[in-house]
């Protein structure tokens, strides 16, 4: 792929950057530098490979969901709270 100044104005616009003409000219000739290294992946011979997804062998763990007892109860943490209201913790209005 040849990259030209229009390229890399395009991919600066679509980026959202803003780059002089030196940055221009110096980023034209790093990705062709890039664009020409990863082209050497073109001649890696992968006949009869199998395409590799996942590298590690990795699976969830699951756990079964229990519920343990508690050491406080509601009346103990209602207790804490500033305020409380119908049985609940009383906060201030967000929005």
């Amino acid at each position: 792929m040849n990259v030209d100044v229009d390229t890399i104005n395009h991919l600066a616009e679509l980026s959202n950057f803003s780059i002089s003409e030196k940055e221009c000219e110096s980023l034209k000739k790093d990705l062709g530098e890039i664009l020409k290294y990863v082209s050497l992946l073109d001649e890696v011979d992968v006949d009869g490979v199998e395409p590799t997804y996942q590298v590690f062998e990795m699976e969830n763990v699951w756990r079964e969901d229990a519920i343990l007892p508690q050491e406080a109860n509601r009346g103990q943490l209602l207790a804490l709270s500033k305020e409380q209201k119908d049985n609940q913790v009383k906060v201030p209005k967000v929005l």
